[in-house]
């Protein structure tokens, strides 16, 4: 059966939000946008002034910004694309207000990202606190001209995630220790672990 797949983002420009629609249509996922509960004016986007309210928010590691409103029927998703733009290297901090706001315990969640000219930078570090008990895939640049073909390819990879199993210096980025059963045999720590053997990961 296909994954339920959701595309959540957040867009302080617009730029953002086309990645996410040209990736919802792609996936053909449910689009849904994360609105801050008072929206971003220019004065506060401006990264080069110490005191605008971007920067202040992302100066605070504990800071979480209101979102307005909230999305019903998170549990029927599987998988959730999570969209914004690179600020400071990472998500804004209203990414972990998102996150923090559901549960998305076996859940796998993908981020991407756009930027002038930034990469993920340490997003999924600071992402990982947020999303306890999900499956935090390797994010990805959308800043480009990516085909629908390219896209597709990219979804189709991320949805077979529960066949495979990485480390979190490659593809998944596990939110915290926890207990999972595993579809087939691979190596972890030099023992072999069968299907369906219960592992900590």
């Amino acid at each position: 059966m296909s994954k339920k797949i959701l595309v959540a983002y957040f867009s302080a420009s617009g730029v953002t939000a086309k990645a996410a629609w040209k990736l919802s249509e792609a996936a053909g996922a449910d689009l849904y946008e994360i609105k801050p509960k008072v929206p971003y004016s220019s004065a506060d986007l401006d990264w080069t002034n110490k005191k605008s309210r971007s920067s202040v928010e992302m100066n605070d590691p504990i800071f979480r910004p209101e979102i307005a409103g909230k999305l019903e029927g998170m549990d029927q998703y599987d998988l959730v694309f999570v969209g914004f733009p690179i600020w400071w290297y990472v998500a804004p901090t209203i990414i972990n207000t998102f996150l923090e706001s559901y549960d998305f315990s076996g859940k796998t969640i993908v981020p991407f990202a756009t930027s002038g000219g930034s990469s993920m930078g340490n997003t999924n570090e600071k992402l990982a606190p947020s999303c306890p008990g999900a499956i935090l895939m390797k994010g990805k640049m959308l800043s480009g001209s990516l085909s629908q073909e390219e896209l597709k390819a990219w979804v189709t990879a991320c949805e077979k995630v529960e066949c495979r199993i990485f480390t979190a210096s490659h593809d998944v980025f596990p939110c915290r220790l926890w207990f999972a059963k595993i579809r087939r045999s691979f190596n972890v720590g030099n023992k072999l672990y069968r299907k369906c053997d219960r592992i900590k990961i």
